[in-house]
């Protein structure tokens, strides 16, 4: 069972879980320190909670733009519909960089610059993580605690996530070919 979830957009959840894109950017905020200068995630087994509240179609590739809800208010439920495990982290030493996977993600340069210029004094890193889908998806009433600003939803026990059963959304070959791509981008 999970426990717990990483917020990330609802359109970047679907691409993962569709073996579309193995891949998310952070850059701190998320208790990750694992001594100067190495990033750690604190977890790294986790459900994908799909987020909207920084979502925006600009923010995507046109091609997923189309994709993007709105909502007048909060969902009032949420399914979630997969999990991930991080495979590799790796620090992200250029925009050049990370151009050469442009074709492993969904967003637009503008928000890739966005991340870029976000606290510019600390490093940007990508996260490779291979997505699986639930066996069984799992809707849950959305509480209090789960909106916000934040990276990692505590799941109330009744909302944990059985990830019995759960199917990689890559198969194997595709997502080593991925972390061959990643690791020698960021070698770059």
């Amino acid at each position: 069972m999970l426990h717990l979830a990483l917020k990330e957009w609802a359109v970047i959840c679907d691409l993962l879980l569709e073996g579309q894109q193995a891949i998310v950017l952070r850059k701190g905020g998320i208790a990750e320190d694992d001594g100067p200068g190495r990033f750690k995630l604190e977890h790294d087994r986790f459900a994908l909670f799909p987020a909207w509240e920084h979502q925006r179609e600009e923010g995507l590739k046109p091609e997923f733009q189309a994709r993007v809800e709105r909502f007048d208010t909060e969902p009032q439920n949420v399914t979630l519909r997969g999990m991930a495990e991080v495979a590799g982290i790796w620090p992200v030493p250029s925009r050049q960089a990370f151009d050469l996977l442009d074709d492993l993600h969904g967003w637009a340069p503008p928000q890739i610059d966005m991340r870029f210029n976000y606290k510019p004094d600390r490093p940007l890193y990508v996260v490779a993580l291979r997505a699986l889908r639930l066996a069984e998806p799992k809707t849950i009433a959305v509480h209090p605690d789960y909106w916000g600003c934040r990276s990692w939803v505590p799941l109330t026990p009744e909302h944990a996530v059985d990830d019995a059963g759960a199917v990689p959304a890559m198969d194997a070959d595709a997502f080593a070919a991925v972390l061959e791509r990643v690791a020698g981008a960021m070698r770059a």
